[in-house]
């Protein structure tokens, strides 16, 4: 009976796999992205590509098992729930009141751990950002804040 159940549970995680997640991220104009629009020190331009692009932008990389389901569903629902709240392939593109508040929160949820998501740390060593680089991030984006232009 077990040999049955587990035989059958075996048939549907391999049928699922059949079931694959879009990999490919859409076309965009990098002159709209917001490493192309501000001026941004090398370092921080290094620690956004390592802990934010890969959900908060046009330029997602895909790890190996992205291509296991259920698992790869789960991460595409985050990637495209990460690019709903902040997509940095479309900065410029957001009204100037739109992109302060944007800002703030990138401070408030560097400051209150909620990001980079700890599940994406535990895979991505990159992301797992010590205190003094996340108060880097932070005071960056402060900074952008209170200089950000409303006109």
């Amino acid at each position: 009976m077990i040999k049955k159940i587990l035989l059958g549970l075996l048939a549907i995680f391999l049928i699922l796999q059949i079931f694959q997640i879009d990999k490919n991220n859409p076309s965009y104009d990098a002159q709209q992205d917001y490493l192309s629009a501000v001026d941004v020190p090398d370092n921080l331009r290094a620690l956004l590509k390592d802990a934010c692009y890969d959900c908060h932008s046009h330029e997602t990389k895909y790890p190996w098992y992205s291509y296991v389901q259920p698992v790869g569903w789960w991460l595409k629902d985050h990637v495209k729930d990460g690019k709903k709240h902040l997509n940095f392939s479309e900065w410029m593109t957001y009204a100037p009141k739109k992109a302060k508040h944007k800002l703030e929160e990138c401070f408030e949820e560097l400051e209150n751990g909620a990001m980079p998501l700890k599940p994406y740390r535990f895979t991505h060593a990159e992301a797992r950002l010590s205190d003094e680089q996340r108060q880097e991030l932070v005071t960056w984006f402060k900074n952008q804040y209170n200089d950000y232009p409303l006109d």
